[in-house]
């Protein structure tokens, strides 16, 4: 596994608008080369698209980034070429019927199938078996995977490994294809207090090779970069509303007071047009489609004509649910 320079993120009024209102809007961020990011916030604010949309995994609707130097989302597949998933729920989670030496396999199939040159497809299989088992080898060192001290060594089936252990090796297979920026979806979810040191401590020394890390979670550390998006409910609830205007889906008029706003925190107040039931084009593909089910929670309660209308609330623990 190489050791490529990290990719910068940039941001500039970076937004998504889906057909019930806006999931994230308003993002700005400038973070050099090998940073570690932390994209902080509860669940169903948009962070996971918003992962998805700076890795060029969805198409955005409003503003620009750019990752390392390659604008979106004009620029979609040079991004996805050098920004690289870890577990992201419903987009490319671990087969679990596969133990672990075969779910490695199959990552560094994929990544010499897809990712690596023509050429290398053409030596002899006995050269292609040792890089590839060097290239593994030097993944699960990079991403601190012990195999010797998992329950059956390398046959462990992937359903048995501890949370801890799933993430070192989700990190392990992304590293495969030696990628600029590495992202993560839930990095902190169900870790106790000491694996969450510790992910974030794998997650550092990943950064310190020079490869960007973007991870989403409720609350990063104090050295990450900080995407924030955490407005109080004191905020929406003195927040004035439009008189005699129809209650959109997904929107509310919320303080600006922030660091940065985007998703549940950077919602407007209905417009007059009615833009916000305006259709977006953020279908990408099948990883995007999975992805914005599966954070869907940001930007809508329930259709109008559904019996047993769910609150909020409830809308957002069952997309929590789902992701876990």
């Amino acid at each position: 596994m190489d050791s490529p320079h990290g990719a910068a993120v940039k941001a500039e009024d970076f937004g998504l608008k889906g057909p019930r209102g806006w999931v994230f809007r308003g993002v700005g961020i400038d973070a050099a080369p090998g940073s570690l990011i932390a994209v902080e916030g509860p669940s169903g604010s948009g962070r996971t698209c918003l992962l998805l949309a700076l890795t060029g995994r969805m198409k955005a609707t409003q503003g620009h980034a750019e990752i390392d130097g390659h604008r979106l989302p004009k620029r979609m597949a040079t991004v996805r070429r050098i920004a690289a998933l870890g577990h992201v729920p419903g987009v490319n989670d671990l087969d679990q019927a596969l133990t672990v030496a075969e779910q490695l396999r199959e990552g560094a199939l994929l990544h010499r199938r897809y990712d690596g040159p023509v050429r290398a497809l053409l030596r002899p299989r006995a050269e292609r078996r040792a890089q590839a088992a060097a290239r593994i080898d030097e993944a699960l060192a990079a991403a601190g995977l012990d195999l010797d001290t998992l329950p059956k060594g390398a046959r462990t089936s992937v359903r048995d490994l501890e949370r801890l252990e799933a993430v070192r090796l989700s990190v392990a297979i992304a590293l495969l294809g030696s990628p600029r920026l590495l992202a993560l979806d839930d990095l902190d979810l169900k870790l106790s207090d000491t694996e969450r040191t510790e992910a974030w401590a794998l997650l550092r020394s990943i950064a310190a090779r020079g490869i960007t890390v973007l991870a989403v979670c409720s609350e990063g550390p104090a050295d990450a970069v900080a995407l924030r998006t955490s407005p109080k409910e004191q905020d929406a609830q003195d927040a004035p509303e439009a008189p005699d205007a129809p209650e959109v889906p997904g929107t509310a008029a919320q303080a600006a007071d922030r660091k940065i706003t985007w998703g549940s925190s950077a919602k407007s107040a209905p417009e007059a047009d009615g833009d916000a039931d305006a259709d977006a084009d953020a279908d990408t593909g099948p990883e995007a489609d999975a992805a914005a089910e599966n954070d869907s929670g940001s930007d809508a309660d329930a259709d109008a004509d559904t019996e047993n209308d769910d609150t909020k609330g409830e809308d957002d623990a069952l997309a929590e649910a789902g992701r876990a």
